[in-house]
Parts: C-alpha cells; structure tokens; sequence
C-alpha cells in the first residue's frame, strides 16, 4: 500500500501548470477500455486497473512518449510483471539508447579482454554467425516495452529483441518468476535471463495475437508498395471505416477479423 500511495500524490500547489493541448495526450482512456472488457467477461477489476492507469501515467511524465499502451498481466511464481508498450517520440529514443550501446560495448571489450588473458586451448568449432538484431523502431523491436511488478513500483526498460532468444523460446517452456535477473535454466541453453526471456514472448505474444476488424487499419501511403516482398508493418487508424455488425464480427469463419501484425518468421 506504502508504494502505491505515490499514485495518488497531488502536484504540489507552486509547480507551473502545464502548457495545455501543445502535444496530444498519448495514454488513451484505460478505464474506458476496461469497461468493454468487462462486458466480455474478462478483465483485471476496476481498481486494479486504474491503479495501473495511475501508473502508466506517471511513465508517461518520466519519458518522452509518444504513444503508451497497457499491453498486459504476467503472472509469475513470486511476482508478477504490468507490460506497458509505448512508442517514443521522434529522436527521444536515441538519445536513450546511447548510453545503453556503450554499456553493452563496455561489458563486451571486457569479456574480450577476459578471453585474451586465458591461456587454456581453444577447440576448433566455431559458432554459426549471430544474426543481428533488428534496428528500433522495425520488425520484432517496432515498440518498446516497460515493465514493472506492481503499480507503485519502478518502471524497467526492456531491451530489443534478438533473434536467437525466439528461436530458443519457441523451445522451451519455463516458469516467470518475477525477477528480471533471474537465470533461465533451460535446455537448450536460453541465452540471456530473464528480463530478455520476457522480452521474447512478448514479441512472440503480440506478433500472435494482434488483430482487428476488417479495414479498421489501413497501409501508409509509403508503404503501398510491397514489391520487394519484405512485407508492410506501418499502418494507421483508417478514418472511414464503418463498424460492422455483431452477427457479422461473431461469425465462425472469422473472415472479418485479420492480423494487423506480422508474423514472425522461422
């Protein structure tokens, strides 16, 4: 309850207001939403949900944010994870991600200079190449995702997404516990932790299970072009559609619902 008190901590009386209506508001009504959900019969509870609305809204003051969606609940055995998706606003995400590469680039001469000073033989095999990982903003990395155990809690970045870590979590079948750092004991081997065994399955998750109505989306119009054959991943809100009938979006061949995300390959 102490964590959660912060929620609910007023701006103090002396701060400057906010200049109004300069950016549009990027957390869109989370309590709005729950309330369709809860007609379906499913759904986290009112005050759970706004809980994590006064949450992700606090995300939202921390970071230069241009779009904030509440992706989901992840169970774990001892804690559990609040998965925020967002998309950062032009050039914000860069200036974030340079102090993360010269970590990375840090901790990998380090492992070099490891390697270096050992004297033990070295056998002959030699690794596949690793595939590089997809740029930000693109593909599997598209958007970026927080996470947090609680509402109250501190917000985790979490990092993009590589390809050997779906390969491997298409493999294996383990228990969230909770804990970003917590090793992933698996075989085959998972390479990384936890915090990057989150990250897989929530690109194997969205990439599954995003779908819309029929035309609800449409393509950019840079993007009409799919002649090299990589496929079409932007698309916006299409203005004209006309919603459809409820005995039209409960019909069991589905033919009105599509994907609106692509699919990750093998």
């Amino acid at each position: 309850a102490n964590l959660q008190n912060k929620l609910f901590d007023k701006p103090s009386e002396d701060a400057e207001p906010e200049p109004e209506d300069e950016v549009e508001m990027p957390l869109p009504d989370l309590m709005d939403t729950a309330h369709y959900f809860e007609q379906a019969g499913v759904g986290l509870g009112r005050e759970e949900t706004f809980r994590i609305f006064l949450a992700l809204k606090n995300l939202v003051d921390t970071h230069t944010l241009q779009n904030v969606r509440f992706w989901g609940k992840i169970f774990g055995t001892m804690k559990n994870y609040i998965v925020a998706e967002v998309e950062y606003r032009e050039g914000a995400e860069d200036e974030e991600g340079e102090e993360g590469e010269e970590a990375e680039e840090a901790k990998e001469e380090e492992e070099e200079e490891e390697k270096e000073e050992d004297d033990i033989p070295k056998p002959d095999y030699k690794p596949p190449p690793k595939i590089p990982k997809e740029e930000n903003g693109t593909g599997c990395n598209k958007k970026t995702y927080f996470v947090c155990n609680e509402p109250g809690t501190e917000w985790v970045k979490l990092p993009p997404v590589e390809p050997a870590e779906i390969v491997c979590a298409r493999q294996i079948k383990k228990f969230f516990t909770g804990d970003l750092n917590a090793p992933v004991i698996s075989y085959p081997p998972f390479p990384g932790t936890e915090i990057n065994y989150l990250r897989a399955q929530i690109a194997r998750i969205s990439a599954s299970t995003h779908i819309s109505p029929v035309d609800y989306f449409k393509f950019e119009e840079d993007d009409e072009d799919d002649s090299d054959g990589e496929g079409r991943d932007s698309y916006t809100l299409n203005v004209e559609f006309e919603p459809l009938r409820i005995d039209e979006l409960t019909d069991p061949s589905l033919i009105t619902w599509v994907h609106h995300m692509q699919h990750i390959l093998r």
